[in-house]
């Protein structure tokens, strides 16, 4: 009986590390503040298009973990997406999250009345784990562009 407990106390431990170690892999709110100034930066020093194809082809410099950056024009156009090509150049103003959010109608509308950079909550399918997931995102306004990075909670 004893030696049943003890293997069960190491199920135990092992779901309970498990879990923290997938956990240490996410990226932090901090990764995407600094992956979202790098990418601003990278952006004003080497041109829109130098910059957007290195977002969109997955750059190490712009992906931690979960963390991508995203660029948005001010009228919810992608123009960069370091997840998914195929959404780029696409007018996407209208996508709604799973909880019928608006999400990038509110983050061009955020990006237009936040001089400095903003989080912004909604729910997105986690390209880790193809499961949709609490999201917060963090953005910035470049001209008449938001550059993004978020997180999975």
């Amino acid at each position: 009986m004893n030696r049943f407990r003890v293997v069960g106390f190491a199920f135990a431990l092992a779901a309970v590390f498990g879990a923290q170690s997938a956990l240490a892999d996410n990226a932090t709110k901090d990764d995407a503040v600094a992956t979202v100034k790098k990418a601003v930066t990278f952006i004003k020093a080497n041109g829109k298009d130098k910059a957007y194809a290195a977002i969109t082809a997955k750059d190490p410099q712009f992906v931690k973990a979960d963390l991508y950056i995203v660029v948005y024009g001010m009228d919810g156009k992608c123009l960069a997406h370091g997840a998914n090509e195929k959404q780029v150049g696409r007018d996407l103003i209208d996508l709604k999250d799973i909880d019928g959010k608006p999400f990038i109608r509110e983050r061009v509308e955020l990006g237009k009345s936040s001089p400095k950079g903003f989080w912004q909550d909604y729910k997105f399918t986690n390209p880790a784990s193809k499961k949709i997931e609490p999201k917060q995102m963090y953005c910035e306004r470049l001209d008449e562009t938001i550059v993004c990075g978020g997180i999975y909670k």
